[in-house]
């Protein structure tokens, strides 16, 4: 469960719930019962700021640093990684 305090709450006990925060769990920071914002730790809020590069993009990635310690890769090396079977069929009624 999540902890919530109201924000005159939080005021009065802000190095607690840094401290609290820094552990891991966020907290709720509320104005009149209504949830208003969070306060979370810096590992998780650059978690959930990642941009994520999508797949080309990390495999060209992955490529590249090989590449750069003199390490060729071919698409030989990928081959029978992806399935290329059919997928399940579908039963229309």
């Amino acid at each position: 469960m999540e902890k919530q305090f109201s924000i005159a709450e939080a005021k009065n006990r802000l190095p607690t719930i840094i401290h609290y925060v820094e552990k891991g769990p966020h907290v709720e920071l509320t104005r009149r019962g209504k949830p208003v914002a969070m306060l979370l730790s810096i590992r998780e809020y650059k978690r959930l700021s990642r941009k994520y590069a999508g797949f080309w993009s990390a495999i060209s990635e992955f490529r590249r640093k090989f590449e750069d310690e003199g390490i060729e890769i071919f698409e030989r090396d990928f081959k029978g990684f992806r399935d290329l079977s059919v997928g399940r069929e579908v039963e229309l009624r």
